[in-house]
């Protein structure tokens, strides 16, 4: 089996995972490079290459710095490792964008220049829905269109039918092992609120959203403090969850949510490409 197929089989093994990675490949090279075009390598997250191969010293240090970018900011990248004469006549830097491409120097003997997609490949985004309410089954509906890994966490019994969810938990302790960022949603309304707000503050999370009026979550809060639970821990988590849109239908609020969280989400991205675009006018 060629380093080719071992590079496609270890892609498909990740992404049926979930795990994170960066998938980077050879687009163009000039004169002498030790790998040529169409040459791919798998990088994890650590830095270390799963499988295939870009070249040796001269490509691997600009390579594994754009991968750990790639996978911070989830934005694929192009850079070009040209010789620093080339570097020179094109009147850049090391380290310069220019129309979308991140130039880095080549110091090697052989000269030549390597041009590497760096494309990265995240797990999706984890929904962890807490409970059986009709906004509960809505979020279920509308979060998988949008590309989450939707866990629904509930006890079974309280369920009419099976939503179509990537996983579902009899109960609130969700042992989630998703390795991607996670939204937690607790939406009871009255079956087990304080028994899913307690699991919601166990799991590591972005976001953590409860469905109910100010009033409701007020009177939990007291009663969490009162068994114990932090506080602070409390103050982080959205009540009511969701933008206010003056959702009144389960439909509406489960947008409002889903609004809310994919602007959380995003916030990163936008700035990062904000920055993007300002360097490319200046």
């Amino acid at each position: 089996m060629n380093a080719h197929v071992d590079v496609l089989d270890i892609v498909s093994r990740l992404k049926a995972a979930e795990e994170p990675f960066v998938l980077a490949t050879v687009v163009r090279t000039v004169s002498v490079t030790a790998a040529k075009a169409g040459a791919k390598a798998v990088i994890r997250p650590d830095g270390r290459i799963e499988a295939g191969w870009i070249g040796g010293g001269c490509a691997r240090g600009a390579t594994l710095k754009a991968a750990r970018e790639a996978l911070a900011d989830g934005q694929s990248r192009l850079i070009s490792i040209q010789p620093e004469n080339l570097l020179e006549e094109l009147g850049v830097h090391a380290g310069d964008d220019r129309d979308g491409i991140k130039f880095a120097r080549n110091m090697c003997p052989s000269k030549g220049t390597m041009d590497i997609f760096v494309e990265p490949v995240l797990p999706r985004p984890s929904l962890v829905v807490l409970g059986s309410s009709p906004v509960a089954l809505a979020l279920i509906e509308q979060a998988r269109p949008l590309g989450y890994h939707v866990t629904l966490a509930s006890p079974m019994a309280d369920l009419s039918a099976m939503p179509d969810a990537d996983l579902l938990v009899d109960g609130f302790r969700a042992e989630v092992h998703h390795g991607a960022r996670r939204f937690v949603v607790v939406s009871t309304q009255g079956k087990g609120d304080e028994a899913a707000l307690k699991a919601a503050l166990g799991m590591d999370a972005d976001y953590r959203g409860f469905v109910g009026s100010r009033r409701k979550i007020a009177a939990l809060r007291e009663k969490l403090i009162a068994d114990g639970v932090s506080p602070v821990a409390l103050d982080g988590i959205k009540a009511p969850a969701g933008l206010d849109l003056g959702a009144i239908t389960p439909e509406e609020i489960a947008l409002s949510i889903l609004a809310e969280i994919t602007q959380r989400r995003r916030e990163g991205q936008r700035s990062t490409a904000a920055h993007q675009s300002a360097a490319e006018k200046a």
